[in-house]
Formats: C-alpha cells, sequence, structure tokens
C-alpha cells in the first residue's frame, strides 16, 4: 500500500466515522484511498465549515473529528473552526496536503510552514517525513487530541510522502484508564465543605466531557448545595432542579453572581478558566476555592485553589457525596426564582419584532428534552446562554472559549449526522449565518432535516450593544440581507418568514416537521439588550 492508504486505514483503526473536508490536488491520493475505505467523506463547500462540522462531531461524541483540506489556502480556512475546537477543548484532528518535500526548503507555489502555524493553536502539530512513521504519528495525534483536557491535533502530510510504497500497519488503540483521585485530598475537600455557611458549585465543560452528570446532582442533592454552570455546561444539572441556578458567564452583575457574592466556599468542578474568567466572579480573592477535575488547576490570581483534587470526576464526587454530612435549607433559591420570573417574563407576548425571552420559550416549547440546538455567536447567544432551559448535558453546544462566529450551521449539520434520532436547531443571528451559509448545500445533498432559526435585526447587534453601554452610540454595525425565503429555496431548502408574533411556536413545530433543511427569518427586538443591561446594573444582592 502506499502513505495514503496507510493513513487511512490508522484513521479506520481510530473508529474514524467521517472525515469533513475539501479535495485538492495536495491530498489527490488521500481522496483515492477514500474509495476504499468505510470512512464517509463529507465533501463540504468551505474548509471553515468542515472544521466546525469535526468541532462539534467531538464535542457531542468525545471521539476527535476529522477534517482535511489541501496546503495553502485550504490549510489556513481551517484556522478558525480548529482553534475554536482546542480552546473548547473538543478533540479534533485536522489533516492537510502539502507540497512535496522536495519544495518545503524554499519558496514555492502555495507553500507554507503548516506544522509551524498550526503549532500555537494545537496540542499537537507535525509533518510526516517518512510513510514508516505514519501510524506513530496518527496515534499520537489521536492520543493528546481525546486526553484530557482534549484538543486539536494537526497533521501536515506532503503529497510524494502519500504516494511511497509502505509495509506497515495501524497502531493498536489503548485507551487509558482514569485515575482515582487522592483519598486525602477528599477529605480535606469534605472538611471544608462541611464547614462552609455558603458553598456553591461551578460547573464546567470537564463535567459533560466525563458524564459525569448524574454524579453531580446526586452529590448536589445529597449536600443541599445550589450548582451554577458555565455556558458550556448548560444541562449538567436539569433547569428543573430546585438546586439549579442557571448559567454563569454574562460578564455583568446577574442572579447567580450574586451567589458567588454571598459564598465562603466555591467547589468548582470540570471548571476550565476559558469559559468563564475567575476575576468576573472572584474578584477579591477571598474565598475557598475546591478543584475538581481530571486535571491540576491553571494558575491565575484570582483561582487560588484551597484543595485540588485530581482524578476521575465521578469518583471524586461520589467519595464526597458519602464524606460530608448534609445541610438544611436552599439558601439560594430566591435567586433562582428571580431568574425564572425572568424568563416567564414575555412568554406570552405577542409583540412584533419578537422580544428574545419569547424566542426562547417558543423555541424550548417546540423541542423535546433531547434535542439538540447548536448557537452561534452574537447578541443571541447571550439570551440564549442565559435563559434557554436545558434538562440533559450536550443539548444546547455554545461556543464559548474561542467565540467565533459561523459555527452555527456545520455544527448543526454535524449534530444531526451524529444525533439522527434528535431534532436539530441553529440558532444564529443575521451575520453569523451568512458566514457558513453555504453548507447548506451539503446538508441538502446528504438528505438532512434540519431547522436554521435566524434572530434577523440586519446589524451587528451584540457589537451594537457594547457601543451603546460604553459611548453611547453606534458605530459602522449595520447590514442589509437578502430575502432569505428565496435564499432558502435556492438551495432547495424551505424558507418561513415570521410577521406576527403569535406565528412563531406553529412555524417552528412546521419546520421541525419537515424532512429537510427549513429556514425561519425572525425578526427580533433587540431593544430588550440594552433594558437588561439597566437592569442587571441596577441589581442589589440580598443579604
Amino acid at each position: 500500500m502506499n502513505g495514503a492508504q496507510l493513513l487511512l486505514k490508522c484513521l479506520e483503526g481510530e473508529g474514524v466515522d467521517y472525515i469533513f473536508g475539501i479535495p485538492g490536488e495536495e491530498n489527490l491520493h488521500i481522496m483515492d484511498a477514500l474509495l476504499d475505505s468505510p470512512i464517509q467523506y463529507i465533501t463540504c463547500r468551505h474548509e471553515q465549515g468542515a472544521a466546525f462540522m469535526a468541532d462539534v462531531y467531538g464535542r457531542l461524541t468525545g471521539r476527535a473529528g476529522v477534517c482535511l483540506a489541501t496546503l495553502g489556502p485550504g490549510a489556513t480556512n481551517l484556522i478558525t473552526g480548529v482553534a475554536d475546537a482546542d480552546m473548547d477543548n473538543a478533540p479534533l484532528v485536522a489533516i492537510a496536503g502539502q507540497a512535496s518535500t522536495t519544495r518545503l526548503h524554499k519558496e514555492s507555489h502555495q507553500v507554507l510552514d503548516l506544522e509551524q502555524m498550526f503549532q500555537p493553536i494545537t496540542k499537537y502539530s507535525c509533518r510526516i517525513l517518512s510513510p514508516e512513521t505514519i501510524p506513530e504519528m496518527v496515534r499520537k495525534a489521536f492520543k493528546l487530541a481525546q486526553t484530557e483536557k482534549p484538543g486539536a491535533s494537526f497533521i501536515e502530510f506532503p503529497e510524494n510522502i502519500a504516494q511511497l510504497e509502505v509495509d506497515d500497519f495501524p497502531m493498536d488503540v489503548r485507551l487509558p484508564k482514569p485515575t482515582e483521585p487522592t483519598l486525602a485530598r477528599v477529605a480535606i475537600a469534605a472538611k471544608l465543605i462541611a464547614n462552609a455557611k455558603w458553598p456553591i458549585i461551578l460547573a464546567g465543560n470537564g463535567v459533560v466531557r466525563s458524564g459525569a452528570s448524574a454524579e453531580l446532582v446526586a452529590m448536589a442533592e445529597t449536600l443541599n448545595i445550589p450548582v451554577a454552570h458555565t455556558f458550556m455546561a448548560k444541562g449538567v444539572i436539569p433547569f428543573s432542579h430546585p438546586l439549579c441556578l442557571g448559567s454563569v458567564g454574562l460578564q455583568a452583575n446577574d442572579h447567580v453572581s450574586c451567589g458567588f457574592s454571598r459564598a465562603d466556599v466555591i467547589i468548582c468542578v470540570g471548571y476550565d478558566l476559558v469559559e468563564y474568567h475567575p476575576h468576573l466572579w472572584h474578584q477579591d480573592g477571598d474565598r475557598v476555592i475546591i478543584h475538581i477535575d481530571q486535571t491540576v488547576a491553571e494558575v491565575d490570581r484570582h483561582y487560588g485553589v484551597g484543595v485540588c483534587v485530581v482524578g476521575d470526576i465521578k469518583s471524586s464526587l461520589r467519595a464526597l457525596a458519602e464524606q460530608v454530612t448534609p445541610r438544611a435549607g436552599n439558601h439560594l433559591r430566591p435567586l433562582r426564582d428571580a431568574l425564572v420570573k425572568d424568563m416567564e417574563e414575555h412568554a406570552d407576548d405577542d409583540g412584533f419584532p419578537v422580544k428574545p425571552q419569547k424566542l426562547i420559550h417558543d423555541l424550548r416549547q417546540a423541542l423535546a428534552a433531547e434535542d439538540i440546538v447548536i448557537c452561534d455567536v452574537g447578541a443571541h447567544k447571550m439570551w440564549m446562554a442565559r435563559m434557554f432551559p436545558c434538562q440533559r448535558p450536550n443539548t444546547c453546544i455554545i461556543s464559548n472559549g474561542f467565540a467565533s462566529m459561523g459555527i452555527a450551521v456545520p455544527g448543526a449539520l454535524a449534530a444531526k449526522l451524529t444525533n439522527p434520532e434528535q431534532k436539530v436547531v441553529a440558532v444564529t443571528g443575521d451575520a453569523g449565518f451568512l458566514m457558513n451559509s453555504q453548507e447548506i448545500e451539503t446538508a441538502m445533498r446528504l438528505g438532512l432535516a434540519l431547522v436554521i432559526l435566524v434572530w434577523t435585526d440586519a446589524r451587528y447587534g451584540l457589537i451594537e450593544w457594547k457601543q451603546m453601554n460604553g459611548f453611547g452610540r453606534a458605530s459602522h454595525v449595520h447590514f442589509n440581507n437578502p430575502d432569505f425565503v428565496r435564499y432558502a429555496e435556492s438551495f432547495g431548502a424551505k424558507g418561513y418568514r415570521i410577521e406576527k408574533g403569535e406565528d412563531l411556536l406553529p412555524t417552528l413545530q412546521l419546520a421541525l416537521a419537515d424532512e429537510t433543511v427549513s429556514i425561519i427569518d425572525c425578526p427580533v427586538d433587540y431593544g430588550e439588550n440594552l433594558r437588561l443591561t439597566q437592569q442587571l446594573g441596577e441589581m442589589v444582592c440580598p443579604v
């Protein structure tokens, strides 16, 4: 076999289902080898879309999503999605073709040092210089991508190496067993919790990655400690649970922020600093922090850890639940009640344009608990992160470490491939929608059914929100949109336009029943943005 065929055998050995990408001259041998492989190649319309698909696939499955590009501009187009996966701790392996090694030492057409270019945004970046090294390098790329904390790996594959004959075979895949927490550390943490007057739990994406949601809920119930979660950990405790305080991460005063202001012990479980910087919730640095994760805590002035419990998160939570005496009462219940009241404020408001609260309420009504929402980045993200209630983890995917616009449409495609039985909705602003809307054609070609809910305001709404807060005036944020209904129809998809508030829920239900891609153009009243900012700024935490 040649190097390209061996590469594919190694990917098959890693359990790869899909490769997302675009064919090119420098990956011709890989493309040919794919014809004899069980791996399904998803031909995309832009490499950024391919990388976002691999990103969301990795986040939903825990297995590395794979994307493929050619050299030069093909590879550079992968960068945003690769960086997003790396900062959001989603396992991903990116592969790019490269010119022959005989051209890499000099100025040459489309040649960039891709190994060095990807090094700052990956856990591992390598260039294959011999076909005999392919099994080891592929195994290392997947091992590092999938090991806590997961992230991205990159493989540069010169075209002459892909052509060379090689007599070799893939390495065995051996998954490491999770380490058990040190009992002495668990005992110290248990004593701190037992002596706390106002403890609070901050749950992060590591809880989702480790599949420890049930253990988190069990510990919270046993010890009667309320739980706040990051944007990326929505659903780790069902929102309906009386101990759930909702999302933290608005970078503004909020109901849940009052809980952190009052807390004397903060139990951070699977929390990554990139999700919500501790200087925003621990400004004084005077609280006791208990760090529970599979890796040691990051060094940060505002994240001074009292005790670090490192090991399998499930085991750590079970051990703590066994050692701490339950406490009575829920001292933060009023904060939860206030948040629920905010979320329901405009549930029956049929005004037009539609208020964000109404959009979220009707979307939640239209979806089952197990259905999946992929949220893009913009003003709508802040509303979704704060107010969209989730009952299960990984049912609302939000890019928050890198926070890149354009993830929703390709991400929804990957989510539907991964979870064909669930309904999938891409929630996006009109700006983010048009950044990767070309992947609608990919979804149509694959026969996927998904809904794209576009919050339309013809402006970069989040930036205007911040401009108005900081300067009292907007600067260069307005733009025009195409007719989204006709745009949908041009792909062979269905298009809907909301013209009355009361039409939103029935339109969502109709679109979710479509066996195709459906796009809903819904004008949104972002006048609520400044009202929310004012409300949060005036909030006074109860004593």
